[in-house]
């Protein structure tokens, strides 16, 4: 049987990663998280070949731990299209983040609620494997009629459980774009 309760957490954990990628008006490393740097012939994500810290609010500072991977780090960053404008200097990269225009912050809304549809999506598909598995066990003779309508409420309430949590993160970001 499916475990709605880790399958839910995985659901949220992975809205949560992707709304971390959605930048506003602060610069975090977090934004830089899903960017992979080729190093030595393996991709890399940019944590694992140097630092990423907080100059001011909107620049952030990669310190690489070789002086060789610069370039690649810079070339990745560009390739990521995060609309960021990128300085080398001795000491590494710096990462300059624009003002949020309200054009930007729309295209950002719309990119945060089509993120929250792709949550929703996996956690309807999640609910009907669910399902499926209890009408096979009352097939198979493993529950009765009146445990089958007990589960399907029970999983029934945890679905809504989580698409409230949903909500919720969408609700923080969508409150964090318009600031």
């Amino acid at each position: 049987m499916i475990d709605v309760n880790v399958r839910g957490k995985a659901i949220i954990d992975w809205l949560a990663n992707e709304y971390a990628g959605i930048r506003t008006g602060q610069a975090t490393p977090a934004l830089l998280d899903t960017i992979k740097v080729e190093n030595y012939g393996s991709m890399m994500p940019i944590n694992q070949v140097g630092s990423v810290g907080v100059e001011d609010a909107r620049t952030l500072r990669v310190s690489a731990w070789d002086a060789g991977v610069v370039p690649a780090i810079e070339k990745a960053i560009r390739d990521a299209d995060l609309g960021v404008s990128v300085s080398t200097d001795s000491a590494g990269l710096r990462v300059i983040f624009p003002e949020l225009t309200s054009e930007r912050r729309v295209q950002l809304l719309k990119l945060a609620k089509h993120k929250l549809e792709d949550a929703r999506v996996s956690v309807r598909s999640m609910r009907d494997e669910v399902m499926k598995d209890i009408e096979a066990q009352l097939k198979s003779g493993e529950i009765s009629e009146d445990e089958k309508f007990t589960q399907k409420e029970s999983v029934q309430k945890q679905v809504e459980g989580l698409n409230s949590k949903l909500d919720v993160a969408y609700a923080q970001k969508e409150k964090e774009i318009s600031i």
